[in-house]
C-alpha cells in the first residue's frame, strides 16, 4: 500500500483513505453492517490505515458502526479520522459535550484527526466566536485530540483567511481533475502547500461522476490503458501531487475496494502523457457545459429566493456527464422557492456576475429543460 509521509507530523497513514459516508444500505435504508464490515475488514487487511467517518454520517449511524469494527483492531495500528459538526453548535460547552459522544459512539479514548466540519464563512464565524480551536487544543493537551484540522466548502478567500489564523496540522479539500478552479481549488492547494501544511482529499472522484463518464469520454482513456478503471484515473490525479498525503474514497461496493486497493497497492504517479491526457478530457467535459458558471455565489442571495448556482451546477452537469435522469432529479428535488422557475428577471444578479452571463436567459433554459422529455 503506497504511503506519503506527513512531514510536519511525523507519520506516514496509507495513501488511500476509507471514506465512511456511503456504506452499502440495507432496503430499509440503514448500513449494511456485514457488507460494509467486509469492505473495512479487507482495505484494513490490504494496508489501508486511514479511516475517515464524521457525527452526521448516515444519520449518524457511522461513527457507531465504524467504532464496533474498529474494536477488533489494535488502536494504534490505524488512524481515526472524524469531524465536529459545527453548525450544530451554539456554545464552546455544546461543542465540548459532542465530542466526548463522539469518543462513547466509536468507543474510544482519542481521535487521531479531528476536524471542525465543512467550513464556511459562516460556520467559521462560529469558530471564532466559540473559540473551538482554543477548546480542541485543551483537548489536544489531555491526549484526546492527536491533529487538528479542518474540512472546507466556500471559496478561496474564506479558505486562505482560516488556514492562516491558526497552526493547523492538516487541512481537508474537495479536489478533482474537474474542480481544480473551484472553492478553494488549486489556489488553495498552493497555499496549503506554501504553508507546509498536509492536504487530505475528498471527493476525488466528484460523487461518482468521474467513475461514469459519457461512453465516448471514457474510450480515451481505455485506449491509453485498457486495465485501468475510469475511476482510478481521478485517484492518481489528485494523489499525485505532492502535497496530497491522503485521498478519501467513500467505497459502497466490495468491487470498488478491490479496485482502489488495485490503484494504491500498484501506485504510479502519472506521467507527462496521461496528464495531457485528462487534459484532454477535462477540456472535453468542459466544452459540454451549458454556461460558465463557476458556481462563485457573487449573484446570491436572489430577492426571490432562487439557488442560482445550484440550479446551473446540476443543468450543466447533466449534459457534461451525459446524466439528464439523475440531474433532473437533483433539480427536481429543490426547494420550490429555490427553482428556476421562480426568477421574476429583475436583473440584480447580472449586475453581480464577475462571468457576465445572461443569468435571466439561462434561467429560463433551465426551467424549460426541466419540463423537457430529454
Amino acid at each position: 500500500m503506497k504511503v506519503k509521509r506527513f512531514e510536519k507530523l511525523g507519520i506516514e497513514p496509507s495513501l488511500l483513505g476509507f471514506g465512511c459516508m456511503r456504506f452499502p444500505l440495507t432496503e430499509d435504508g440503514k448500513i449494511n453492517e456485514t457488507e460494509a464490515e467486509k469492505m473495512i475488514d479487507k482495505a484494513i487487511a490490504s494496508g489501508v490505515t486511514y479511516i475517515d467517518t464524521a457525527y452526521p454520517y448516515h444519520n449518524g449511524d457511522s461513527e457507531p458502526f465504524v467504532g464496533k469494527v474498529l474494536k477488533k483492531y489494535r488502536r494504534d495500528s490505524f488512524f481515526l479520522a472524524t469531524k465536529l459538526p459545527v453548525w450544530k453548535v451554539n456554545s464552546q460547552e455544546e461543542a465540548l459535550k459532542i465530542f466526548e459522544d463522539q469518543l462513547k459512539r466509536l468507543d474510544v479514548e482519542y481521535v487521531d484527526f479531528y476536524l471542525l466540519h465543512a467550513l464556511d464563512s459562516e460556520k467559521w464565524q462560529k469558530v471564532i466566536e466559540y473559540d473551538l480551536i482554543g477548546m480542541c487544543e485543551k483537548l489536544r493537551e489531555a491526549g484526546k485530540i492527536r491533529y487538528l484540522g479542518f474540512s472546507f466548502h466556500d471559496e478561496y478567500p474564506v479558505f486562505k483567511e482560516i488556514l492562516e489564523y491558526h497552526n493547523w496540522d492538516f487541512c481537508q479539500l474537495q479536489l478533482n481533475y474537474m474542480d481544480m478552479d473551484i472553492q478553494a481549488g488549486m489556489k488553495g492547494y498552493q497555499l496549503a502547500e506554501k504553508m507546509q501544511v498536509p492536504i487530505v482529499v475528498m471527493e476525488p472522484i466528484k460523487g461518482g461522476s468521474l467513475a461514469n463518464l459519457p461512453k465516448d469520454i471514457a474510450q480515451k482513456f481505455l485506449d491509453y490503458n485498457p486495465d485501468a478503471s475510469i475511476s482510478s484515473w481521478a485517484l492518481r490525479y489528485v494523489a499525485s501531487l505532492s502535497n496530497v498525503k491522503v485521498v478519501l474514497s467513500g467505497m459502497s461496493t466490495y468491487d470498488q475496494v478491490l479496485d482502489n486497493l488495485k490503484t494504491f497497492e500498484n501506485f504510479e504517479y502519472l506521467n507527462q502523457d496521461e496528464l495531457m491526457l485528462i487534459q484532454e478530457v477535462r477540456d472535453t467535459l468542459k466544452a459540454r457545459m451549458k454556461n460558465g458558471c463557476t458556481g462563485c455565489s457573487y449573484c446570491m442571495p436572489c430577492p426571490f429566493g432562487v439557488d442560482i448556482p445550484s440550479n446551473f451546477k446540476y443543468w450543466n452537469n447533466a449534459f457534461v456527464y451525459d446524466s439528464h435522469e439523475q440531474f433532473k432529479d437533483k433539480l427536481a428535488s429543490m426547494k420550490p422557492e429555490a427553482k428556476a422557475e421562480n426568477c421574476r428577471k429583475c436583473g440584480k444578479c447580472e449586475k453581480l456576475c464577475p462571468q457576465q452571463l445572461s443569468i435571466r436567459d439561462d434561467l429560463q433554459k433551465v426551467s424549460e429543460y426541466l419540463n423537457f422529455d430529454n
